[in-house]
């Protein structure tokens, strides 16, 4: 019998980082350490693999990931002693000092276990949230990728634990599905662009790049975070666009895929999409002065003053001409 990976849907991920270009190591080590410190024990398989691959990885990150990893791992009980070597920590001592000082009295014990229940999913969903660039690094890494190693990533993501964007109320989600709906049927793609941008509030450029995908499935993943029904999809298939619409292939797969695609995987690719914005409009940034308007502007009268100095004077004539 064959025995399950300690992290599945990792080996696809782990494949595309190496790929020349893409980077995701710094995601993938912050990732993993999270998933390993979700439970308080491991077998001894987990343990192995997770000092193979963590001890890989730390040396090729930068020092801002290795600095949050140590510091995740030094509060950990269950931290392999050989990583917190390798780390700079010291392993904890299982037999400590008695405390000196007076202990606080403790609260009573159905305060604490409240507390410590109602505290657990505010801490785990800011721990697991995505910073702009990990956003970045998991957009661009699905945009390069081809048809199989997309499919690989959603995969990963369903399991991931990274935080996904807040479900879209159902009251917009239908107004949206009956927009996108009729621009479909009219093959009308740039009104189906504008629709994407406003209901999945995103940049209109990351609207064009879902739509305009030749693969077809960024489209997939946007419509599943829409929870469009699949009739309605296959309908938009087959209408907005004529390349995918007349293939018959490209039709069947991407259903199939819409089928199987879960809707936290899509909800966290959206969480991504949005959290790249940032960071790609941070390169893209200029900061605009308040006298910007008055410099273009000497800066055209100076061209203009140039050009009139650098030309010949104009022949002087009398009133008869000559």
């Amino acid at each position: 019998m064959t025995r399950s990976p300690p992290f599945p849907g990792f080996d696809g991920l782990l494949t595309l980082s190496r790929r020349e270009g893409v980077d995701i190591r710094p995601t993938l080590l912050r990732v993993l350490t999270d998933l390993y410190v979700q439970a308080s024990a491991h077998s001894s398989d987990e343990e192995r693999q997770f000092i193979e691959l963590t001890s890989r990885l730390i040396e090729q990150v930068d020092d801002a990931t290795r600095a949050a990893v140590r510091a995740r791992l030094a509060v950990y009980p269950a931290t392999p002693v050989e990583l917190l070597r390798k780390l700079g920590l010291r392993p904890s001592d299982p037999n400590p000092p008695e405390p000196l000082a007076e202990e606080i009295a403790a609260p009573p014990p159905a305060t604490a276990a409240s507390n410590t229940t109602s505290e657990l999913p505010s801490r785990l969903s800011a721990m697991l949230a995505m910073q702009p660039k990990d956003a970045a690094e998991i957009h661009e890494l699905f945009l390069r990728a081809s048809g199989s190693e997309r499919l690989a990533i959603l995969h990963s993501l369903a399991n991931a634990p990274l935080k996904a964007a807040a479900r879209i109320p159902d009251r917009l989600t239908r107004r949206a599905i009956e927009t996108l709906e009729m621009a479909a049927f009219a093959a009308d793609v740039d009104n189906f662009k504008l629709e994407v941008c406003e209901s999945l509030i995103v940049p209109m450029r990351l609207a064009s790049e879902i739509v305009d995908d030749a693969g077809g499935e960024p489209l997939a993943v946007a419509m599943r975070a829409l929870s469009m029904p699949s009739a309605v999809f296959q309908r938009v298939l087959l209408f907005l666009k004529e390349e995918i619409g007349t293939s018959v292939h490209m039709v069947y797969r991407l259903s199939r895929l819409y089928d199987r695609l879960s809707e936290r995987s899509a909800l966290v690719m959206l969480a991504a999409w949005r959290g790249a914005t940032p960071a790609t409009a941070r390169a893209k940034f200029r900061p605009t002065l308040y006298d910007d308007e008055r410099h273009r502007a000497r800066l055209a009268g100076g061209a203009a003053r140039s050009t009139v100095q650098g030309a010949s004077p104009p022949a002087r004539t009398g009133t008869d001409g000559t």
